[in-house]
């Protein structure tokens, strides 16, 4: 027999490609690591790493551990959302992690509906960026994670993970309320190529996907100018320092003179926001009711028709957009 909770940890070794980065993510130290790994290897009574200069390296016995290592713990949490069922448990902790914007438009609302439709969770928010969310939840400090994907989270078919669409987000373009395009219907993102541009800094996606969406609409966007939240974003829109594009989910400060305009025509520039579990945790009590609580946010957000005229002011608190997926 063996714990379990010390083949997280060698997954944890393989997901981050060092004892100090496994270390880290799951909160122990490297050495606690390392006993955690050699007492493994006992209980099975093969060798799991091995020295490689002043590093390490997982052994092909390791290796063929991880192939089972997935199932292992798909079932593992199957069996946890069972017994959790059979005592009728939605009770207890329920941590979901996500991205500023996400908490803003998503999270925030959800927990606000759980307190009152399961007052019996102890639901909890965390604030993390992609790679930081699957990160908690392999370590097991974030039972749901709502993310926009990006180069550091893993692929769709990622056994370990549960990973599904909550809501698609499309963009906007935000001007002064005094510019041309914010008194026009049936704007275009062609409408805005000689316009400066705001924009993310460049390891950011939604730097990448306003050039993406730009490129498709025929032209290179000139950056004018890089913030790394929200709040200067807005400013220097409203200040006429040039034009930015916007999640429709984003509440942005409204004490600005700015417009969001809907865009028209092709291409219209959108992003897709997913949630992710431990594969086989999904049936969980707890985890069920969260990502049910989500869902019908989002679906609430989707369906709200926003602004509706062009010169409209966008509404609520500022926040972020430096991070990734934010």
């Amino acid at each position: 027999m063996f714990d379990l909770r010390r083949l997280r940890v060698l997954r944890a070794v393989h997901h981050h490609g060092t004892v100090t980065g496994a270390a880290e993510a799951l909160h122990l130290t490297p050495s606690a690591v390392s006993q955690q790994i050699r007492q493994l290897a006992r209980d099975l009574g093969v060798t799991l790493l091995e020295p490689e200069g002043r590093r390490v390296r997982l052994t092909s016995a390791a290796h063929v551990l991880l192939d089972h290592a997935d199932a292992l713990s798909t079932r593992w949490e199957r069996a946890v959302a069972d017994l959790a069922r059979h005592s009728e448990g939605a009770a207890g902790p329920l941590r979901m992690a996500g991205y500023p914007t996400g908490i803003a438009t998503l999270l925030a609302p959800a927990t606000s509906r759980l307190r009152r439709t399961h007052p019996e969770l102890q639901t909890s928010v965390l604030e993390a960026e992609t790679g930081e969310c699957f990160d908690m939840l392999l370590g097991g400090s974030a039972d749901i994670a709502v993310f926009v994907p990006d180069p550091s989270y893993p692929p769709a078919d990622d056994r370990r993970f549960d990973q599904q669409v909550l809501v698609e987000d499309p963009q906007d373009l935000l001007v002064p309320t005094d510019h041309p395009l914010a008194t026009r219907t049936g704007v275009t993102l062609a409408d805005a190529a000689l316009e400066d541009w705001i924009a993310a800094d460049t390891a950011c996606n939604h730097s990448w996907m306003l050039h993406v969406a730009c490129s498709a609409a025929g032209f290179t966007p000139r950056i004018a100018h890089r913030a790394t939240d929200w709040v200067g974003a807005t400013a220097l829109v409203a200040h006429g320092l040039g034009a930015a594009l916007v999640p429709r989910l984003l509440p942005v400060a409204a004490e600005y003179p700015v417009a969001r305009v809907r865009l028209h025509g092709r291409p219209q520039p959108s992003r897709s926001i997913l949630t992710a579990v431990r594969s086989g945790s999904g049936d969980h009590p707890a985890v069920a009711h969260g990502l049910a609580a989500l869902a019908e946010t989002a679906a609430r957000a989707a369906a709200d028709p926003g602004p509706q005229e062009v010169h409209a002011r966008v509404r609520g608190p500022a926040e972020g957009v430096g991070a990734a997926a934010r």
